[in-house]
């Protein structure tokens, strides 16, 4: 056969596994979903993000900072 097509034909059957393998990862996640849906739980409590801190020295914005506004820009005169 000639190198074209089966260079091809390769890629077309390369395209498929991976339109399948991607099918199969949504219906996992919905299933899964599901299934949690079912037992009152929410898969996302299950997931924990640490504090990324606002500054950096590693120090977080206290309840102070929040007032603090940039002023306006100047018109020119």
């Amino acid at each position: 056969m000639h190198p074209e097509i089966l260079r091809e034909l390769t890629a077309q059957r390369s395209r498929d596994l991976q339109e399948r393998a991607h099918r199969v990862q949504v219906a996992r996640t919905v299933r899964r979903t599901l299934r949690a849906m079912q037992h009152h739980t929410r898969p996302d409590d299950e997931i924990v993000i640490p504090a990324i801190p606002d500054y950096v020295d590693g120090s977080f914005r206290t309840t102070g900072d929040e007032a603090v506004r940039v002023p306006a820009a100047r018109r020119a005169a």
